[in-house]
């Protein structure tokens, strides 16, 4: 298999001559024309926007192609806004990090026991409604009422005690959601233009002509670019749709209705309005430094709505999301208040290696380009079969076609895999991937393994 590799992994060299912002647009550039990445990115030094492109198509029915006004869905990312406007509500004394969950919702599991900081940091125990319920899986297209969500969450047992440890739950940033409502007798939506959208000054200023008594009048208004609405997307308003890879061709995703992901991931946005809102909150211009000092309070790899991930030396903040399939990534590197944001509409490549190629190549550390080259159906054939296993009721069939590979649960449709190294390949946009070893293979997904063996 190892020399294998050689050919199939061969390397492309760039030279470092090239100007780096070049040598970025031409990583992602070469990804989308491999069928790797659609989507935009944002890079932004302090207040300036050094990059700021779009590539791959906002619709593609229409051939719409995407540009640096498009705007996605940015999912769980949106839980940095709701964090930053529960923050605002206690630097109001509207509530406090002890406030018992009680006040509001006494009929969940455990509500007397759970604090504003057990939701903002996942260690509440309640279950997460989005990844238990099957109902809402099939139904995701429909509109859900958040009394009807509320009921789902409260009639879950609790998974543990509160505060005794983290554990990722979408329900957290939806009650928050609900309470920052309560509180301000004013939508989600209000509260995210009036106290995040128009400080930052997340949109754009435009050109509106209207009839007066004295003729045609022309006034700059602002429009807001980063919002949060339950209608279906709307290309006319610059909203893209997401795809998946079939193997052969780009796919539209199924459309969910933001009313399931509400303040835990329906805020829609574009990535430089992603940077100018996290510069913004480091500047403490959203929230004060010693709010902010507590959303950058970790605890087990968790803040409040923000996490810390290593590049090299440096420590970068930030959030990243998932829904449907636009997946994105935030971050901010407050020494050299450097922001970046990667939303992706379309990914079949594993979006944590982009990201380190772009990072490596802003640092001027080297960085090859693969090359997408199908391998020997020989070496293939080793990995076809059909798998079973003893941690979940489920078989996976993995099949060899045109030199590459596809996989294909029980009752379910089959997604090709990406070679990513020696015995690796993933499927990026389900987060799948999948390591072979002497007939067997095990799954990850969201951090879980799974052991298959083949039958």
């Amino acid at each position: 298999m190892k020399k294998l590799l050689l050919f199939v992994f061969a390397f492309s060299s760039f030279t470092f001559a090239q100007d780096k912002f070049t040598r970025i647009d031409s990583l992602l550039n070469y990804l989308n024309e491999n069928n790797k990445f659609m989507g935009s990115l944002t890079i932004r030094e302090g207040e300036n926007v050094v990059f700021n492109k779009a590539y791959g198509f906002a619709d593609i029915e229409k051939n719409s192609k995407a540009d640096r006004l498009t705007r996605y869905k940015v999912g769980s990312i949106s839980k940095t806004f709701t964090a930053v406007m529960v923050m605002q509500l206690i630097e109001e004394k509207k509530l406090t990090l002890q406030t018992k969950l009680n006040r509001f919702y006494p009929k969940i599991k455990n509500a007397e026991k759970i604090s504003i900081y057990d939701l903002l940091h996942h260690r509440t125990g309640i279950v997460d409604y989005v990844n238990q319920d099957a109902s809402f899986h099939a139904s995701l297209d429909k509109k859900h009422s958040k009394e009807d969500i509320l009921k789902v969450i409260t009639a879950f047992k609790s998974n543990f005690e509160p505060g005794s440890k983290y554990e990722y739950s979408n329900s957290n940033f939806f009650i928050l959601g609900c309470i920052i409502e309560k509180l301000t007798k004013k939508s989600y939506e209000e509260n995210l233009q009036n106290r995040i959208v128009k400080k930052a000054e997340l949109g754009t200023f435009e050109n509106k002509t209207e009839m007066t008594d004295k003729g045609a009048v022309t006034k700059k208004v602002f429009v807001p670019t980063t919002y949060y609405k339950e209608e279906a997307t709307n290309t006319a308003n610059k909203e893209s749709y997401s795809y998946y890879f079939d193997g052969t061709n780009w796919v539209k995703s199924l459309e969910n209705n933001n009313s399931i992901a509400f303040a835990s991931g329906g805020i829609t946005s574009t990535p430089a309005d992603l940077t100018k809102f996290i510069h913004a909150l480091f500047e403490g211009k959203l929230v004060s430094p010693t709010s902010l000092d507590q959303m950058k309070e970790i605890k087990e790899g968790y803040g409040k709505a923000l996490i810390q991930f290593p590049f090299g030396e440096r420590r970068f903040y930030g959030h990243g999301g998932r829904i449907e399939n636009f997946s994105s990534m935030l971050g901010y590197y407050p020494t050299e208040k450097l922001s970046f944001s990667l939303i992706s509409n379309g990914d079949n490549y594993v979006q944590n290696d982009i990201i380190i190629g772009i990072l490596s190549i802003y640092y001027k550390m080297p960085f090859p380009f693969p090359q997408f080259m199908k391998m020997d159906k020989a070496e293939l054939a080793k990995f076809t079969g059909t798998y079973a296993s003893k941690d979940i009721p489920l078989k996976i069939t993995v099949s060899e076609k045109n030199g590459e590979l596809s996989a294909q649960a029980t009752g379910q449709g089959a997604f090709p895999l990406t070679f990513k190294e020696e015995t690796t390949f993933v499927f990026a946009a389900a987060g799948i991937e999948m390591v072979f070893g002497d007939k067997s293979f095990v799954l990850i997904q969201g951090g879980m393994k799974f052991n298959f063996t083949k039958e």
